[in-house]
């Protein structure tokens, strides 16, 4: 499905698949381990998983789209540092360094798998705070995070999206086919905590 994306970014695990796994705990690396023996299948022909390997080398570590800057990490640094919630009481002076790191007026992320928008200030405004579940761009300088199709962790299971038209960031939840992702998960050697975190998107 990727082959087709106009833009794929690398996260950190996609880094760790043609890389190395560095900082990773013991679960997250098994599923990098269990991705590579996915990406090196017998059942495919060694064209067919060369074209999968390609697509992970193409994928852009950032991407800039007129007045959006696109990474999975932080704009500061795209594919491991994280922004978290609490950052914005904690530890102010990261965010707004994470601020100063983008030329655009807005950035988009995912690697807390949280979703939600930090705005200027700092502070963060979570998709229940906002009407409709929409915001609007261009009133300061904010980072946007998407949240996770495959694995949110804000304590709602439903996969998480935006879409963005213009100025306008609508925040999107539909219903995650948890039951049927336990199931496949129990055919692989993978750790069942992977799995079971799915049922309360932690």
């Amino acid at each position: 499905m990727c082959r087709d994306f106009c833009i794929n970014l690398l996260g950190n695990h996609e880094e760790a698949v043609l890389f190395d796994p560095v900082g990773f705990n013991p679960r997250a690396r098994a599923a990098v381990e269990w991705t590579k023996q996915q990406l090196m299948s017998p059942d495919h022909s060694r064209e067919e998983n060369g074209v999968l390997w390609q697509i992970l080398d193409a994928m852009k570590v950032s991407h800039t789209l007129g007045n959006l800057f696109l990474a999975h990490g932080t704009p500061r640094e795209p594919t491991r540092e994280y922004l978290f919630v609490q950052d914005c009481t904690e530890d102010p002076s990261k965010v707004d360094s994470i601020f100063d790191s983008f030329p655009t007026q807005t950035a988009f992320v995912g690697h807390t798998h949280v979703a939600g928008v930090f705005a200027e200030g700092p502070r963060f405004i979570s998709p229940d705070q906002l009407e409709d579940g929409i915001y609007t761009c261009g009133e300061g300088k904010a980072v946007i995070n998407v949240g996770s199709v495959g694995q949110p962790r804000d304590g709602d299971p439903r996969s998480s999206y935006v879409i963005v038209d213009g100025d306008r960031v609508e925040f999107r939840r539909v219903e995650y086919p948890v039951e049927e992702t336990l199931q496949r998960f129990k055919r692989t050697p993978l750790p069942e905590n992977l799995a079971l975190r799915l049922v309360e998107g932690r």
